[in-house]
């Protein structure tokens, strides 16, 4: 008896630190923690472009997997900044390769929430390097005002502007530009 109450016990004390972390508004959506990356994705209005090329990419299994995963998310506003003609070229079926590759590297195995990176910074002399699912690298900053950037191979930089979108398989960091892997 003791033991079915204690495992009754512990079922509910970890729902509830599920429920009990914090629901970030993002895209006019809330993003509940006891969902996964997807299921909260397709409810912010921010996000209906990175949606498209996940589903275009095949991706959507991998990311409501257990995890789990860190993605730093660009907004429709993000995947707009590319050169004309970028994203509708990688989700034409033949470059499906191409657009799980630049998806891709925007995740990271493990889950990082912001805290997590600005140690990772810290630790680092004041820029941490990421390794990314892609197989190339990120690189996290810090600016004077405490803004946390992220940098690609390239020199683009992308500014988390929503940190800590928890989810059941992991976080979300929004992010204000498209990271591109070294070509």
């Amino acid at each position: 008896m003791k033991r079915i109450l204690f495992a009754a016990l512990a079922v509910v004390a970890l729902n509830a630190g599920a429920y009990a972390q914090k629901t970030v508004m993002v895209g006019g959506a809330a993003m509940y923690p006891t969902k996964n990356i997807v299921e909260n994705a397709i409810n912010s209005k921010d996000h209906t472009t990175l949606v498209a090329a996940v589903k275009a990419a095949d991706l959507v299994e991998a990311l409501q997997g257990a995890g789990p995963l860190t993605v730093f998310a660009p907004t429709n506003a993000a995947f707009e900044m590319l050169p004309a003609g970028t994203v509708d070229n990688l989700l034409k079926p033949e470059n499906k390769a191409a657009l799980q590759g630049v998806l891709k590297y925007h995740v990271v195995a493990g889950k990082f929430n912001a805290n997590d990176v600005v140690k990772l910074i810290k630790d680092n002399g004041g820029k941490a390097t990421i390794p990314t699912l892609a197989g190339g690298k990120l690189y996290a900053s810090q600016d004077e005002q405490g803004g946390v950037w992220i940098w690609d191979e390239n020199g683009g930089k992308a500014k988390v502007t929503i940190a800590d979108v928890n989810q059941k398989n992991g976080v979300i960091h929004v992010v204000d530009h498209v990271l591109l892997p070294k070509m």
